[in-house]
C-alpha cells in the first residue's frame, strides 16, 4: 500500500519558537497513539526561523481516516493547548495552508 503525502504551512508566534518545539518534544502519548491509529506513517515539522512559518510534512494511509482526527477529544485538547503559541482558527485548530506538491524524486 502506498502512502499519501501531505504538506502544510502554519505560523508560530515569533516569541514562541522554543515553546512550540518543547511542547512537540513532549507530545502526549495519547496524542501519538491517536495519530497512528488514524493512519499516520510519518510526520515532520520544520521551522523557518526568519519568518516563523512552519512546514509540516505528513505521510498517511487514508485521507478519510486521517480527516477523523479533527473529531477526537485528544486532538481538540491539543489544539486548545497550542492556541497560545500559533495562529489559530476560532475553534483553536491551527491555521493550515495545504501546499501543492510540485516535485518528487
Amino acid at each position: 500500500m502506498s502512502t499519501i503525502k501531505k504538506a502544510v504551512r502554519m505560523h508560530v508566534f515569533e516569541d514562541k519558537h522554543e515553546e512550540y518545539e518543547r511542547r512537540h518534544n513532549e507530545l502526549w502519548p495519547e496524542m501519538r497513539e491517536m495519530l497512528f491509529a488514524h493512519g499516520l506513517v510519518k510526520y515532520s515539522i520544520w521551522l523557518d526561523v526568519e519568518t516563523s512559518y512552519l512546514f509540516g510534512y505528513l505521510e498517511i494511509e487514508d485521507e478519510e481516516l486521517w480527516a477523523k482526527t479533527a473529531d477526537t477529544a485528544i486532538n481538540r485538547k491539543w489544539w486548545d493547548f497550542m492556541a497560545d503559541v500559533m495562529d489559530c482558527n476560532p475553534d483553536n485548530s491551527p491555521v493550515c495552508v495545504d501546499l501543492k506538491n510540485v516535485f518528487d524524486i
